[in-house]
């Protein structure tokens, strides 16, 4: 076996994610409660080919099959979400013991296998009844949120030590209530920013209530985020890259960490500001054990102040992503520099490329290899540098439910064939498998 050049931290978490309405099916079964998911999935037109997470991987039944793969891969780590639906019907009031019984059941399976559970409350399937109410443009929903909260760590806060309230709030607000791309499928921007204050209200909250419980749990927020760059090194293209900053990942880091908006966004957005009460951002502003990181790609812009979004000779993914590692290492110094910052976890890295499953059952995938590779020594670059990064998962550990792009983009370092749930380890899984057991990539 080839000396790794990249070695990592003994004590590093290697880990695969996933997230519970893009894997789990079983979307009516045992009384769970409808999410925002299922309702913008079964609207026609609101997702590719009409797909729905209705069945997914089917990982609610498949889950002791799922658990033993993580196992042949070696994986440290597994970064699950928990269906909101599942445990309040309802949103809130009636607790359903059966979620909680799959839940419990899944981290048992887990930590039976050697592999530790990190856990997310949100990742974006909001309960129905919830959303009828106002959902994230309601500041009830926040409170709800902290409720179930502490209902999650009253019930797994003994076995499971790591916890992130949200998955890439950035999402929640603007892609679902500015972009309307995402459930619940809003286009107004003031009332995108109203959903993010209330997201972020939420995790403080939740912070707090979830402490009361159990003062021993590890607790953070993940968010997505990428590096902002410019052809132009010139004052104006500096400026430029300021302001994005400001206007897409200060608008959640800098409550996060300052407790404040950063100020040249604010003063953009006056106008449509979020409502706030007093002592709002000082109760977002909780310490963070943690903060997780997801990352796919950068954001580059030309001379003109234009976004470049197909950049010439490099390689994009399925999604139209540049495949660029090195703006992750520039990502997490900037945070350095910027931020006083808890332990970094990479939390999402990955690629949708085409995968064909061949007639000897195996998936060859060197693209996404060749991609992992690159953001992976990224990360190790960045860590020489003085950035704390404590640990790396692959998005994801099965090819799923891709939101408003259904079935049409793999993910996984695990083919899933969907019309028969089987399960085979790409050509990636297997290196990456042998990533965890050196504890570093061999070039």
């Amino acid at each position: 076996m080839p000396t790794p050049t990249h070695l990592f931290p003994n004590d590093f978490v290697w880990g695969a994610s996933t997230a519970a309405y893009q894997i789990e099916g079983a979307w009516n079964e045992d009384s769970r409660g409808e999410s925002i998911w299922d309702r913008f999935s079964h609207t026609p037109g609101k997702t590719h080919n009409g797909d729905t997470g209705d069945v997914a991987c089917d990982h609610y039944h498949r889950w002791p099959e799922d658990v033993e793969l993580m196992k042949r891969l070696g994986l440290k780590a597994y970064r699950f979400s928990i269906a909101w639906p599942r445990i309040y019907p309802q949103g809130r009031g009636a607790l359903n013991q059966a979620g909680i019984d799959f839940y419990s059941r899944l981290v048992d399976a887990l930590l039976a296998a050697g592999i530790e559970p990190y856990l997310t409350l949100y990742h974006w399937d909001l309960p129905q009844v919830l959303d009828d109410q106002g959902g994230w443009l309601a500041r009830d929903t926040a409170y709800a949120f902290a409720d179930y909260a502490e209902t999650m760590v009253k019930h797994l806060g003994d076995r499971v030590r790591y916890w992130s309230t949200f998955n890439e709030p950035w999402c929640t607000a603007f892609s679902g209530y500015f972009y309307g791309e995402h459930a619940p499928g809003v286009k107004d921007e003031q009332l995108a920013l109203q959903a993010a204050h209330h997201t972020l209200l939420a995790h403080g909250l939740a912070l707090q209530s979830m402490r009361a419980v159990n003062a021993g749990i590890k607790v953070g927020i993940v968010l997505n985020l990428w590096s902002v760059e410019s052809v132009d090194d010139s004052p104006a293209g500096r400026a430029l890259i300021e302001r994005t900053w400001q206007r897409d990942l200060g608008w959640f880091l800098d409550p996060l960490l300052h407790a404040e908006y950063p100020l040249l966004a604010w003063q953009e957005r006056e106008q449509i500001a979020p409502q706030m009460q007093p002592g709002d951002l000082k109760l977002v502003a909780q310490p963070l054990d943690w903060l997780g990181i997801n990352n796919y790609s950068r954001q580059l812009f030309d001379q003109h102040g234009q976004r470049i979004n197909r950049v010439p000779g490099s390689e994009h993914t399925e999604m139209g992503w540049e495949v660029h590692g090195p703006g992750l290492r520039r990502l997490l110094e900037t945070l350095h520099k910027r931020y006083p910052l808890p332990p970094l976890y990479i939390i999402e890295n990955g690629a949708a490329f085409q995968d064909i499953l061949r007639p000897d059952g195996s998936v060859h995938d060197p693209r996404r290899i060749n991609y992992l590779r690159e953001y992976i020594s990224a990360v190790r670059e960045a860590m020489r540098e003085g950035v704390d990064v404590r640990g790396y998962f692959v998005w994801s550990l099965l090819d799923n439910f891709e939101w408003a792009r259904g079935y049409s983009k793999r993910f996984g370092i695990v083919y899933v064939d969907y019309a028969t749930q089987r399960r085979v380890i790409k050509d990636s899984g297997h290196w990456y498998a042998q990533v965890v057991a050196q504890n570093g990539i061999a070039e």
